[in-house]
């Protein structure tokens, strides 16, 4: 609690001097992800394991992906984001891994190439580079943190604040709950967001679902950052 004047000022004081800490961490972010090119975003758990298998899956995606030209963007850390720098290992592309200082369940995984392992203090700097650099979305089943960002993403299309870009939900068992309920309460029972809004995702159960659906829209779209 603030108890006087004083503290208050010192708390603004350590508020501004914290603002280049975030410009440094911004900066560094844009001139390394800037050299590699066009990347795709995988999300996920980072409490799935490897013998489950939208793990397996995950790592199909992401080979197959990388084999196809695209970087491969991950959190960085265990289970999905794994998956995903394994694949693109395994593909011989590009291996991102935006890494977020967690007092649990993040250390990075050991599929990131040295050179493309970036360390973040703030969320939110970390989240605009997913949404920079990325020309695709591909949201595995996961948490709180996979929703925030699959929602996140959608928003910024939406809003037109990024150009379209594909968003692929991958498991229509794990998916299929939430989508009915944006279908049924949100459009049909509410009208919180337009017919048109549920074609800015797409729900898949194969690695050959999800490609095809990157590579159809990039045939008409032009690769390049978001903003």
């Amino acid at each position: 609690m603030v108890n006087n004047r004083k503290d208050w000022n010192d708390i603004k004081s350590n508020d501004s001097w914290s603002i280049f800490k975030i410009m440094s961490e911004f900066v560094e972010a844009y001139d390394r992800m800037a050299k590699i090119g066009p990347c795709v975003s995988i999300f996920g758990s980072a409490r799935t394991k490897e013998e489950n298998p939208y793990y397996k899956l995950g790592v199909k995606i992401a080979k197959d992906l990388s084999e196809r030209g695209y970087g491969i963007i991950s959190g960085g850390g265990p289970g999905i984001m794994e998956a995903a720098n394994r694949g693109a290992q395994e593909g011989v592309g590009p291996s991102v891994g935006l890494n977020i200082d967690l007092p649990f369940e993040q250390n990075h995984n050991p599929y990131i190439d040295p050179l493309h392992n970036l360390e973040f203090d703030y969320f939110f700097v970390r989240k605009v580079i997913f949404v920079k650099y990325s020309q695709a979305f591909v949201i595995m089943p996961g948490g709180f943190g996979t929703l925030d960002e699959l929602f996140e993403a959608l928003t910024l299309i939406q809003t037109k604040k990024i150009a379209e870009r594909p968003i692929v939900l991958v498991g229509s068992e794990y998916w299929e709950g939430l989508t009915s309920w944006i279908k049924k309460t949100m459009l049909e029972a509410e009208h919180n967001i337009s017919e048109s809004d549920l074609e800015l995702f797409r729900v898949v159960d194969t690695s050959e679902e999800a490609v095809e659906y990157i590579e159809e829209f990039f045939r008409t779209n032009s690769l390049s950052p978001n903003f």
